[in-house]
C-alpha cells in the first residue's frame, strides 16, 4: 500500500505527515497549524490546504471528534524504505553499492558510520 502512497506526498506535504509521525498520534489542525508555524512560518489556510490533498490522496485519515483528526496512512519507515528505493533507482540506476561508494567519496560517511556498516555487514554473513 505504502509504494502507491509515497511517491504522491510532495515536499510540503512531507512537512505535515512528519508532524503527525513525531507526535506519534492522531492530532486535531489547530495543533498540527502550531507546529507548522512554529517551524515553517505557515498560515492556518496553507497547513489546511495540504491536509486536505493530503485526506483526499489517501495519505492521512480524517476522524470526526469534537472536531476533526488526522493521523497517517503510511509509517515513517515504510516512507523511508520507500524513498531509498526510488533514489537508488532513479540516481544511481538500482545501485545501492554505487549509493554507498558515492557516501564514502564524498565523506558522507564518517569512520563510525563506516564501522558501524561494516557490523551490520558481518551480522548479515553470520
Amino acid at each position: 500500500m505504502y509504494k502507491d502512497l509515497a511517491p504522491k506526498i510532495s515536499d510540503s506535504e512531507l512537512e505535515v505527515v512528519r508532524v503527525l509521525w513525531r507526535a506519534g498520534d492522531a492530532l486535531p489542525v489547530t495543533e498540527i497549524r502550531e507546529s507548522l508555524q512554529k517551524s515553517r512560518g505557515w498560515e492556518a489556510t496553507t497547513v489546511k490546504t495540504l491536509i486536505s490533498r493530503l485526506v483526499t490522496k489517501g495519505v492521512l485519515r480524517q476522524e470526526k471528534r469534537q472536531v476533526y483528526y488526522y493521523s497517517p496512512l503510511i509509517t515513517e519507515a515504510e516512507y523511508n524504505d520507500w524513498a531509498t528505493h526510488d533514489l537508488i533507482s532513479r540516481v544511481y540506476h538500482g545501485s545501492a553499492r554505487d549509493l554507498v561508494a558515492a557516501l564514502v567519496r564524498s565523506d558522507g560517511l564518517s569512520k563510525a558510520d563506516i564501522d558501524e556498516l561494516r557490523d551490520l555487514f558481518k551480522l548479515e554473513e553470520s
